[in-house]
């Protein structure tokens, strides 16, 4: 009988709230009511002397001609606060639903941090239309493809017995998206349009072809994955158009003939060799430490990290190939990638192309590493910081064990790294290739 309940009383465990995870829910919810109540009995408050000023009015500046609106120390506080208290309620319910956390979803994830750059750069190039715009700025981009990616997922449960009526319905989906998003735009400018359709027409065949490829996928990250691929296609068509037959932004100026090729080398290149070069250190330890049926990091199921840490363990699959191991991950990867792509860019950008910061943080560190006066405006500290981070981050996430219902919050934290690691730095390399 102890056999077949230990199982279910692990089970149980997974699918159940903490208290503290309970508190925070709770905690949201008030504020969410305080807020929705405020904003209709008191909206002089609520809205004019807070919302309208800190989130609100930066939104439609950085969609307006200025463009760029910087940061404040209060949106700073907020957005932070906000990805915190997400990560960790996410992290909640995907263990609820016992959404994987293996590296398919993971790849699936950093497929939709890459979808947000591209479509940045877009409205950075004044591309969409006034309102549509809106949409594209930082805090709503998140919550827009947020939401498109969650419809993603939904569809990958729904069909998981059909890749027939996943890829219809993952089609339709990304026809949706283009045709409400982003086709419309396309009249607000004099261009070319042969980019364009490939594009769009190349999507649809990146989706075809992800949904054939990833036949032993789970269904969530395969769904998922699939219609960023092909949102990536499109805008990848979108920005080769604004290469091929430049528009006129909204200030009158034509993008920047810079050049593109040492800065991509720079930017792109140089991380790419790093993280290949961490990554194949750790293949052969992940590789041996999964033929045990092991998972990297994570302690066998049914210990507690208290009783795990309770003996000495240096013998177990675990601790003996962990540490290497994890360099091989795709959340390595994609951290490591993120935090050098994102550091590099900001100093290639601000240093040598007259680029400016707009975090408040970034911009400290920028404006000490100026006040040094070793190289050019600063940058350079920036990313010796971004590069000192990564580091520290991948050391700490090799040293780390955790129990199997605390992966999903480590991949979430992975995921929040990326997305202000590898967005960021992306968008910044997209900007000064294309002269934005």
């Amino acid at each position: 009988m102890k056999l077949l309940l230990g199982p279910m009383v692990e089970i149980m465990k997974e699918n159940e709230f903490s208290s503290a995870e309970i508190i925070l829910m709770r905690l949201i919810g008030l504020v969410a009511i305080i807020f929705t109540l405020g904003l209709i009995f008191s909206p002089e408050l609520f809205w004019d002397d807070f919302l309208k000023i800190y989130v609100w009015d930066p939104i439609v500046k950085d969609a307006g001609e200025t463009g760029d609106a910087g940061y404040t120390p209060v949106n700073t506080a907020i957005y932070i606060l906000t990805m915190i208290a997400a990560v960790i309620v996410f992290q909640a319910w995907f263990r609820r639903w016992n959404l994987p956390t293996n590296d398919q979803m993971v790849w699936s994830l950093i497929a939709w941090v890459c979808v947000a750059p591209l479509l940045r750069v877009m409205e950075d190039a004044d591309y969409f239309s006034e309102g549509v715009d809106l949409l594209f700025i930082s805090p709503l981009i998140h919550l827009n493809l947020a939401t498109w990616l969650i419809i993603s997922a939904i569809i990958g449960v729904i069909s998981k017995k059909s890749s027939l009526h996943m890829m219809s319905l993952i089609l339709f989906v990304y026809i949706v998206f283009s045709g409400m998003l982003v086709s419309p735009s396309m009249h607000e400018h004099e261009i070319g349009h042969g980019w364009i359709f490939l594009g769009t027409f190349g999507g649809i065949i990146a989706i075809v072809v992800s949904i054939h490829n990833t036949w032993n996928w789970h269904h969530v990250p395969r769904a998922m994955l699939s219609l960023a691929l092909g949102i990536i296609t499109m805008g990848c068509g979108y920005l080769a158009q604004l290469a091929a037959t430049p528009w006129s932004q909204e200030l009158g100026h034509m993008p920047k003939d810079n050049p593109v090729l040492w800065p991509v080398l720079v930017v792109v290149v140089l991380p790419l060799i790093v993280t290949w070069l961490v990554w194949r250190k750790g293949v052969e330890d992940l590789s041996m430490l999964r033929l045990t049926g092991n998972e990297v990091g994570v302690i066998p199921e049914g210990m507690t990290l208290k009783e795990w840490e309770s003996e000495d363990r240096s013998s177990h699959a675990v601790e003996m190939l962990s540490n290497k191991g994890m360099l091989a991950t795709p959340m390595v990867a994609g951290m490591l990638f993120g935090q050098l792509c994102d550091g590099l860019a900001t100093m290639v950008g601000i240093d040598w192309f007259g680029y400016k910061e707009k975090h408040t943080v970034s911009l400290k560190v920028i404006e000490i590493g100026d006040s040094l006066g070793i190289l050019g405006e600063g940058a350079w500290l920036f990313f010796l910081l971004k590069a000192t981070l990564a580091g520290l981050i991948i050391w700490l996430f090799s040293q780390m064990r955790i129990e199997k219902n605390q992966q999903h919050l480590r991949v979430l934290i992975v995921l929040a790294v990326m997305i202000v690691g590898m967005a960021p730095g992306l968008r910044d390399i997209l900007r000064l290739i294309l002269g934005v």
